[in-house]
């Protein structure tokens, strides 16, 4: 299985609404341009940790880095509250997290 950044990003923002059903309507395009906007960084060290390049503990450390950042952006939008802004960020860093597995899943 390759990994598609797109794929993942959409997937990510249907985690966020899933969990945050009550209030997508008003908050779904900045959260989906804020996934858009750490596209490049996710895509990054995707990559890394896919082909190797970067240790299981330091793509952890990312992906925690990460849902600390999507949390904050999520909490600046004053509609969600710090638990739902936690369990979106959570969600969707949980799809990236298994589609970075199970590309490297497949490669080996």
């Amino acid at each position: 299985m390759s990994f598609d950044i797109h794929t993942v990003l959409a997937d990510m923002g249907s985690a966020v609404k899933e969990t945050v059903t009550d209030n997508w309507n008003e908050t779904k395009s900045v959260t989906l341009q804020f996934l858009q906007n750490r596209k490049k960084k996710i895509a990054l060290f995707a990559q890394l940790r896919i082909s190797g390049e970067l240790s299981k503990e330091k793509f952890n450390s990312r992906l925690e880095d990460e849902k600390l950042i999507l949390e904050a952006e999520l909490n600046a939008l004053q509609v969600f509250s710090k638990a739902i802004a936690q369990n979106a960020a959570n969600a969707a860093i949980n799809v990236l997290e298994k589609a970075v597995f199970k590309a490297i899943s497949s490669a080996i």
